[in-house]
């Protein structure tokens, strides 16, 4: 227990400490206008208080990747823990907090227009891409996952289910921010923290024993490789490149800079917590990770859910809190659709505040996503997580060239950046989805190619005159 609440106080003591060196850095202005005031179009530049966005934020970054993600991490056994607090800290709230506040600069743009203003005209061509493949991914995901829990509840068809989500997804769309999602997206926000406390609450006042198997040894009972799986497979719970989409929704409503560190570090701290209590739940309701893998061999993490939450809460706790648990996937998978509706539109130069041209790209997304969504789960999983983290990477890199570009410590993106270029490009090389290498020569080529990534951001924008100078020679 004692190991929980140091990881607890930690993730807090980053919000405090790490989160405000970041803000600091970036130079938050709070005498600066911003897009929810200067661009406001009722549509999705619309002003909203600040603790309502941190809700609507933190509810829409969250879906299944801090529950998911964390209880296949669990597997791994403690060790998985550290991951989540250092990676929160360090690369996840401070990703999420420059997606935010570089969308501010630049008047509400989205990631791939981001991206393009500071690693260039190439790299926002393959954002463009990239971004909406991975949240048409996401969409289809945040489908299917809640769509299999409603259909544990209820006994009905799983595809009654998809067919009702998509439906939802569409309308939340293609309305007004302000409608849907600012209204109810708040209360589901609290919901979620207080289905989460609640839970870890019981595991502790039932007896359940803390991380029955302590060690820092890789526990995995297949013995799946720590590097670079975990870092892969817990995704959303450390660092999601989903979120660099969400931000930028958020950051069109937020009506100061000075709230920035709340809502975006902030935001991902919170997820931080949750998939650190969804760990630990994974670690310590069953008493070794070879009977958590029995379960999810059974059910996958859906029934881990389920089992988690009517055993500690009883039926009709453990109902809200598998609700709750639904609600999560469901409000992020709309605000994929609309992320994905946002920059499409960007690109194509249409404006959105009719209705009718909002519809006219919304239409042929959603049909997209529904054939997709007839492709094998366990498959789309394993393609969102590598899409997820690459993504993370790219703006990572983004915001070290900004911060170079402006003078300032770059050290906090490109550190983060660096390692991250290592952990997607190994699991690409090791990984069934990519070369199918052995272990070694993955872990190599990951490190050699996040070396030369390195070298090469830094001779670009560290020492550009020292690369002008050998081109003249």
């Amino acid at each position: 227990m004692l190991i929980f609440f140091a990881c607890v106080a930690l993730l807090i003591g980053g919000y405090f400490i790490y989160g405000k060196i970041v803000d600091r850095i970036f130079g938050s202005d709070p005498n600066r206008i911003t897009p929810a005031k200067e661009l406001n179009d009722g549509v999705d530049f619309v002003e909203m208080s600040p603790k309502k966005i941190f809700l609507i934020q933190l509810l829409n970054i969250a879906g299944l990747g801090p529950i998911f993600g964390p209880i296949l991490g669990a597997l791994y056994g403690p060790i998985a823990l550290i991951w989540i607090v250092i990676g929160t800290i360090f690369a996840g709230a401070v990703h999420d907090y420059f997606s935010g506040m570089l969308s501010i600069r630049y008047k509400g743009a989205s990631i791939p227009d981001i991206v393009g203003e500071n690693l260039g005209f190439g790299f926002k061509q393959f954002m463009r891409v990239f971004s909406v493949v991975l949240l048409l991914l996401v969409g289809i995901v945040f489908v299917l996952g809640p769509a299999k829990l409603l259909a544990n509840l209820s006994g009905a068809n799983t595809a009654l289910w998809v067919a009702v989500i998509f439906a939802y997804y569409f309308i939340a769309t293609i309305l007004p921010i302000d409608k849907i999602i600012g209204k109810v997206y708040p209360l589901f926000g609290a919901i979620l923290l207080f289905m989460a406390v609640g839970l870890i609450t019981a595991l502790m006042v039932k007896g359940y024993h803390f991380y029955p198997e302590v060690s820092l040894t890789n526990l995995h009972p297949k013995h799946l490789p720590l590097w670079p799986l975990m870092f892969i497979t817990i995704a959303c719970g450390a660092i999601s490149g989903f979120h660099s989409t969400q931000s930028p929704m958020m950051a069109r409503c937020l009506p100061n800079e000075k709230y920035g560190r709340m809502v975006f570090y902030g935001a991902m701290v919170g997820e931080g917590l949750i998939a650190l209590i969804w760990a630990t739940l994974g670690m310590s309701f069953y008493n070794n990770p070879e009977a958590l893998n029995a379960v999810l061999a059974k059910g996958g993490p859906a029934l881990v859910v389920k089992d988690i939450s009517t055993t500690l809460l009883g039926a009709v706790g453990g109902l809200f809190a598998i609700l709750g648990v639904v609600v999560l996937p469901i409000t992020s998978g709309d605000t994929a659709f609309r992320s994905a509706r946002l920059i499409i539109a960007e690109f194509l130069k249409i404006s959105q505040k009719e209705g009718v041209k909002r519809l006219l790209i919304a239409v042929p997304l959603f049909i997209v996503g529904f054939i997709i969504s007839k492709s094998n789960f366990g498959v789309i999983w394993r393609y969102f997580g590598w899409a997820n983290q690459t993504l993370a990477t790219v703006t990572l890199w983004a915001a070290a060239a900004y911060l170079i570009k402006e003078g300032k410590l770059h050290w906090i993106a490109t550190i983060p950046a660096t390692f991250m270029t290592a952990v997607v490009t190994t699991y690409l090389a090791y990984a069934k989805i990519g070369f199918g290498l052995n272990l070694n020569t993955s872990t190599i080529i990951g490190i050699v190619v996040a070396i030369l990534s390195f070298i090469t951001f830094m001779m670009k924008f560290r020492f550009p005159k020292i690369v002008e100078a050998e081109n003249v020679s």
